[in-house]
């Protein structure tokens, strides 16, 4: 998100917030980036290519989707998601 995005952002924030919600918010952004950054880590080349080797595997197995019913897997998900909100 660009800089200025969040810059307007925080600046509605602060005028629609009370202090005690600003407060809440702020750390509760704080505990999510915390937990977010302890289980985000870079692939090595090792796991990025076992992981090709993978799929690969699968694909010459026929265990794969082709774009169509990749797509129609997605709307029917959209669907039931739509039924249960």
């Amino acid at each position: 998100m660009s800089t200025a995005t969040l810059n307007n952002l925080l600046e509605y924030l602060y005028g629609t917030l009370s202090p005690s919600n600003m407060r809440w918010i702020g750390e509760h952004l704080i505990e999510h980036a915390k937990k977010t950054e302890e289980n985000t880590k870079p692939y090595s080349v090792e796991e990025i290519n076992a992981m090709i080797d993978q799929s690969e595997r699968e694909i010459a197995e026929g265990r794969c989707h082709d774009f169509d019913e990749a797509m129609l897997e997605i709307e029917n998900e959209f669907t039931r998601n739509e039924k249960h909100t």
